[in-house]
């Protein structure tokens, strides 16, 4: 008779279920919103890392086969068509040409310099910003995501005060769901910054290597117009193609 008593208890108790669903919709909007705002944050993070990435190894493999070849060629505007038509190279070789034929008609050598100088710093410049683009969004990710998560987690807390002031006894039912929601909060804006940093930095570090290949190859230009194209940069020797291996003659009976 007690276990049918005790059966029958158990089975009128309500069944609490807990997960980030639940968790979430007891939450209700604000969670749904600070949630959203954390989804988004970490898909333009990703979204980012991934394109810029493959931005900076196109510019990069653009220097690594097409350098050879441009300073090989008997011009500089003949050197110019080795590059892809919009890749960084290609632009710097441009503005050059374009501030080459706008200095002649500078009477003053050193005024003719200082426009050269000047017209592949803008270059460089306009080509550091445009492979800066995007960054500023991992930046501010990185360091405003744990601060969106902790919202939700403050907001958490509270709600599970209040829970315990309605019901005046602090039982597991009653925190449970706001406890977990702000625990998941904590956790998706660490998430979601800790990739952001990491991407910006690595990004970053990629951008000034090839900040610092984009000066030297404009010192290079610069040298080559102010020589009329008697300094060219020192190139490795193509490797020489290894002749095929003769095929060895039969042996010839006696």
């Amino acid at each position: 008779m007690l276990i049918d008593i005790l059966a029958a208890a158990a089975g009128e108790a309500p069944q609490n279920q807990f997960g980030f669903m639940e968790a979430m919709e007891q939450g209700g909007p604000v969670a749904w919103t600070i949630l959203g705002v954390l989804v988004i944050q970490s898909v333009g993070s990703f979204y980012i890392l991934i394109t810029k990435y493959l931005e900076q190894n196109r510019v990069l493999k653009q220097y690594r086969t097409g350098r050879p070849a441009f300073w090989r060629a008997n011009s500089l505007a003949e050197g110019a068509s080795k590059f892809d038509k919009n890749s960084a190279w290609r632009q710097l070789v441009d503005d050059t040409l374009a501030a080459d034929a706008e200095h002649k008609n500078m009477a003053d050598s050193l005024e003719a310099h200082d426009w050269l100088h000047g017209s592949l710093a803008r270059s460089e410049a306009s080509i550091n910003a445009k492979l800066a683009g995007g960054l500023p969004f991992l930046a501010t990710t990185g360091a405003t995501a744990p601060f969106v998560g902790l919202l939700g987690t403050v907001i958490g807390i509270y709600r599970a005060l209040i829970n315990i002031g309605i019901a005046g006894s602090a039982s597991i039912d009653k925190v449970a769901g706001p406890v977990g929601e702000a625990l998941i909060m904590t956790a998706i804006g660490l998430l979601v910054a800790v990739p952001a940093v990491f991407a910006y930095n690595y990004l970053q570090s990629r951008n000034k290597k090839i900040a610092s290949m984009l000066s030297g190859f404009s010192t290079e230009l610069l040298a080559n117009v102010a020589s009329n194209g008697a300094v060219k940069p020192a190139l490795k020797a193509a490797p020489a193609a290894k002749a095929a291996p003769a095929a060895a003659k039969p042996a010839v009976k006696a």
